[in-house]
C-alpha cells in the first residue's frame, strides 16, 4: 500500500478525522485515482473496523468514530468518484420503522454500509411502509435495512415486508432487519431475508445479499 493510502487507513482505524481528509488529499494531489483511494485505502479500513469490532478490541464509540472519519474522506470522493461512474456495490434504503424514533443504531448501519462501498438513502425514523415502497420505486432501491429499538414497534417490521409484498416488489429486494429486540428467528418469521445483530454484521450481510 503506497504511503498516502497507508495513511489513510490509519488514520480511520485511529479515528482521526483531520489526518483522513489530509490523507486523501495528499493521495489526491500524488495522482492516485479517487476508485482507487475507495478501494485500497478506505473500504478495507472500515473492514478492519469492523473486524476489530468482532474482536472485541473496538466497542460502539471507536467504531463511530472511525465511520465519522471515513465519511469525511468519502464526501471529498463523492464528486470524483461520480465522474469516474464508480458502481456503488448497491442502493440501501435505510430507516428506523413506524413509531421508533430511535437513530444512532441507523446511523452507524449507515455509515457502515457506506463505508462497504454502498449508497445510502436514508429514509430518517418512524418511516412508514409507504416511504419504503416509494424509495424502492423510486430510486432503484436493491436492499432495504429495517431497525426497531422496541418491542413494540416491531410489528413495524412485519407491516413493511407484508406491505412490500403486496406492492409486487418483493422480488426486486433483499429485506435486512436489526436492532436490540429483534433477533434471526424474528426476521425469518417475518419474512425477511436476513438479520444483524450489530452494524458490522450488516454491513457483511448487505454484501451478501446484493445481487
Amino acid at each position: 500500500m503506497k504511503a498516502e493510502l497507508e495513511l489513510i487507513f490509519e488514520a480511520i482505524l485511529d479515528g482521526n478525522m483531520p489526518g483522513c481528509t489530509s490523507g486523501v488529499q495528499a493521495a489526491l494531489d500524488a495522482g492516485i485515482s479517487a476508485p482507487d483511494i475507495l478501494q485500497i485505502a478506505l473500504i478495507p479500513a472500515m473492514d478492519e473496523v469492523g473486524k476489530l469490532f468482532e474482536e472485541e478490541e473496538f466497542f460502539v464509540p471507536e467504531m463511530l468514530v472511525a465511520a465519522r472519519a471515513m465519511q469525511a474522506g468519502l464526501s471529498m470522493l463523492k464528486p470524483l468518484l461520480v465522474d469516474s461512474d464508480v458502481k456503488p456495490a448497491g442502493r440501501v434504503a435505510l430507516g428506523t420503522v413506524s413509531g421508533d424514533l430511535h437513530d444512532i443504531g441507523k446511523n452507524l448501519v449507515g455509515m457502515m454500509l457506506e463505508g462497504a462501498g454502498f449508497e445510502i438513502v436514508d429514509l430518517g425514523t418512524n418511516v412508514a411502509p409507504d416511504r419504503f415502497i416509494a424509495a424502492i420505486n423510486d430510486q432503484n432501491v436493491q436492499l432495504v435495512a429495517m431497525s426497531a429499538l422496541l418491542t413494540t414497534t416491531m410489528p413495524g417490521m412485519k407491516k413493511t415486508v407484508d406491505a412490500i409484498a403486496a406492492a409486487g416488489l418483493r422480488d426486486q429486494v433483499k429485506i435486512m432487519v436489526g436492532g436490540a429486540p429483534v433477533n434471526a428467528e424474528y426476521a425469518a418469521e417475518i419474512g425477511a431475508d436476513g438479520y444483524a445483530p450489530d452494524a458490522s454484521q450488516a454491513a457483511s450481510l448487505a454484501r451478501r445479499l446484493a445481487p
